[in-house]
């Protein structure tokens, strides 16, 4: 299985061949659909010889909505597949042959997990995702996905006659809330009618976000610490598998009592809050603006917590502080070079690199081992069961 969530094969020339809702070990019949100089790709006709992990879907829109890809992978082997393709981005992007790689840590129930989902609507005014690979739209009758509050939502909701680019539904897991935020296409408040209770936010073309029923953010609860988060902040889509990575960064970080920690791409504080008892100071940087402002109100009991807004290859070369411990938490393009540059020349003793990307993740290790790092350990955390998304938690160490 490679990264990307398809099988990779070949053919009888030995040309690579990748093929979605195959499963590798399987012997298919398939049809080019896309050639390139080096590979091509290819549509599932049949199979010929089933791979034993194969398993049947449990959504009749899986094969069409892109929204999962690998519901036809049984799940014990989904994990498997996952922890072989983190290793396999270490040895070939990374050039790191035998990566401390664990097992990937599973869920007790890969269904229902999700806390925020984005829909688009079409023109009749149904709730869509998008097709795999596709900008075609697929209208959605049930998803096994959505955390049960989000699917109570989503069955009551009626869009007839809307004008409405997207839907996104949010929900604290923990805390009961509901939050529904609609992106428009005119500054123009549409009317709503209400009958249940969530909150509901109106996004216009110019990305200003205008509360129109309740409240203005939803409230989770992860480790026991409650987090306000606005419509467009950025949280962990599965809370559950949430607090396992707050669990492992702090395992990882070994944190002392007069240590500076800095919370690299920070959001709404999940990571710096949650470590904030155990540090003499936390240096938190973000670069969006609302979840700076979450991430404040997050913070109101501590005292010893500084933020910065902005880029960290902008912010942390003008720090004058010494940086004991790191934990980053980067989009899915990775820590910029500039800002990867600046976190070496700080010379953390410990950081605690949280990905959703293991390619990503193998490039920038490359660059930390070349700059006096150690890779000590790589857990996987299953944030996305039935996709092909990987998050993972690896542990560098400065060598003396």
């Amino acid at each position: 299985m490679a990264q990307g969530g398809e099988a990779l094969g070949r053919d009888e020339n030995g040309r690579v061949v990748f093929v979605p809702y195959a499963i590798a070990g399987e012997e298919a019949r398939v049809e080019i659909v896309e050639a390139k100089k080096d590979y091509v790709r290819a549509r599932l006709v049949e199979i010929l010889t089933a791979s034993p992990a194969r398993v049947a879907p449990r959504c009749p829109h899986f094969g069409v909505c892109g929204g999962c890809q690998w519901q036809h992978i049984a799940y014990a082997a989904q994990l498997e597949f996952k922890t072989a393709i983190v290793r396999e981005q270490f040895a070939r992007i990374g050039q790191i042959a035998d990566a401390p790689v664990l097992p990937m840590i599973g869920m007790d129930d890969p269904w229902r997990y999700r806390n925020n989902v984005q829909f688009q609507l079409d023109a009749a005014g149904r709730l869509c995702f998008r097709a795999l690979e596709s900008h075609d739209l697929v209208p959605i009758r049930e998803c096994h996905l959505l955390h049960p509050l989000l699917d109570e939502l989503f069955h009551t909701l009626s869009f007839e006659g809307a004008d409405f680019d997207e839907v996104m539904l949010r929900a604290g897991t923990r805390t009961g809330e509901k939050f529904l935020l609609l992106t428009g296409t005119d500054d123009t408040l549409p009317e709503i009618l209400v009958d249940e209770p969530v909150s509901i936010a109106y996004r216009t073309p110019r990305g200003d976000i205008l509360p129109l029923v309740g409240k203005d953010a939803v409230h989770e609860i992860l480790c026991g610490r409650t987090f306000r988060i606005s419509p467009g902040a950025f949280f962990q889509v599965n809370s559950t598998m949430a607090e396992r990575l707050v669990e492992i960064v702090e395992r990882y970080l070994e944190p002392r009592a007069g240590d500076v920690l800095l919370d690299a791409f920070s959001g709404v504080g999940t990571f710096g809050l949650s470590l904030a008892a155990r540090v003499a100071r936390v240096i938190a940087i973000e670069e969006s603006k609302g979840a700076l402002n979450d991430a404040r109100a997050n913070a109101v009991e501590f005292t010893h917590i500084e933020f910065k807004r902005g880029q960290v290859e902008d912010v942390l070369p003008r720090l004058e502080t010494k940086i004991d411990l790191v934990v980053a938490d980067p989009p899915r393009a990775g820590i910029a070079p500039a800002a990867l540059e600046a976190l070496i020349a700080r010379a953390p003793r410990v950081i605690a690199y949280v990905s959703c990307d293991p390619a990503t993740l193998a490039r920038d290790a490359g660059r930390l081992i070349e700059g006096g790092y150690r890779l000590v350990e790589v857990q996987p955390v299953d944030m996305f069961p039935q996709t092909y998304h990987i998050e993972s938690v690896s542990r560098f160490v400065r060598e003396e």
